[in-house]
């Protein structure tokens, strides 16, 4: 069985994320949940995919939920399409993995 610490690998740029957004949903729920066939975090947002809302409502989430700053998190790849990586700067893969576990298996 997968787990979510498929979605996270360490690289010299810092920690990549993998993540599947939908956009347009009724609430920005962050993580929703794994998904073991994309191998990567789902995440909802209420911002829709046009005029890049949906990319700024991700990005800003994530630097809430880690507790980083905006500057922290970049998006790598995914600008549009669903599927997305994001890098995280000034955290550890522990760290990461640590505060997706309180959500994803308690």
């Amino acid at each position: 069985m997968t787990s979510y610490k498929d979605a996270i690998k360490a690289s010299k740029q810092g920690i990549l994320l993998r993540l599947h957004v939908i956009p347009g949903s009724a609430q920005t729920v962050f993580p929703a949940t794994y998904n073991q066939w994309r191998t990567s975090i789902e995440m909802k947002v209420q911002g829709q995919a046009k005029d890049n809302n949906a990319n700024t409502e991700v990005l800003e989430t994530i630097a809430r939920f880690f507790k980083l700053t905006s500057n922290e998190v970049t998006l790598l790849s995914g600008e549009k399409n669903r599927q997305k990586t994001v890098c995280l700067k000034n955290i550890t893969s522990n760290a990461v993995e640590g505060k997706l576990k309180e959500y994803l298996d308690g």
